[in-house]
């Protein structure tokens, strides 16, 4: 089992407005901000949840290994459907979607006990609010590292916002990103893709070529890359400094 670690960017999280409360089941650490304390509610959605990956991976275990998309499965519980058609339409494993998937559908599960909901689930975000909403882009050793934010405005909500690096945590990239951060309605959608982005980024001069990468996968409204102190941004995104 890997070893726990503090994630200590949320140290700087500030949900206005909001209670904010963490629930941690097994390998799954969510960050929750909410318009009351649904810390109960969060991790039996959990526990659900997880169990319908966990028996589908028990019947499927090319499910957790594959590195390359699977067939569709109509069988399958809807969680699981979710990150094979992600995957899928990234070019990578289903496994890659899996924080993105989990992050909107314990988000979604929670909008009739709160209208504004923000789920980050290991630097993959779920959101909707009331308000406009910064996200920091946190790129590890580079220069641009919380230097600057994307800006959510409400229209674009409910919104997925995932992040991939090869710098960074546990993800597995071939690229050399220090992060890539991407739009979706799909957050599923959205952390899969970031992963298959940044695969392919192998040198910098890759950036050039980042949004038409992106365009290729289809359903992504716009990201941000960063490579040391280079950066790319394209598509309907609204990059502010911190």
């Amino acid at each position: 089992m890997p070893t726990y670690q503090e994630r200590t960017y949320r140290h700087s999280v500030h949900a206005k407005g909001l209670e904010s409360f963490q629930v941690v089941v097994g390998e799954t650490d969510l960050w929750i901000g909410a318009e009351s304390d649904l810390e109960k509610q969060v991790r039996d959605l959990v526990f659900m949840f997880r169990h319908q990956l966990e028996t589908y991976i028990e019947f499927h275990p090319e499910f957790l290994t594959s590195l390359v998309p699977l067939c569709d499965d109509p069988c399958a519980p809807p969680i699981v459907k979710d990150m094979i058609h992600s995957a899928l339409k990234a070019g990578v494993g289903p496994m890659a979607s899996v924080a993105g998937a989990m992050a909107q559908w314990v988000g979604e599960a929670l909008f009739d006990l709160s209208e504004q909901v923000i789920i980050e689930n290991g630097g993959d975000i779920f959101l909707t609010a009331k308000r406009p909403v910064t996200v920091s882009i946190f790129a590890g050793d580079s220069p641009l590292s919380g230097k600057f934010g994307l800006r959510i405005p409400e229209r674009q909500m409910p919104l997925g916002i995932c992040s991939s690096s090869a710098t960074v945590g546990h993800s597995l990239s071939r690229g050399i990103t220090d992060v890539v951060c991407l739009l979706s309605k799909s957050t599923a959608l959205a952390d899969a893709a970031a992963t298959a982005l940044g695969n392919r980024v192998m040198k910098r001069a890759d950036l050039e070529h980042a949004a038409h990468w992106a365009e290729e996968i289809g359903g992504i409204l716009g990201g941000a890359v960063i490579v040391k102190d280079t950066m790319a941004t394209w598509g309907d995104v609204e990059l502010v400094e911190i």
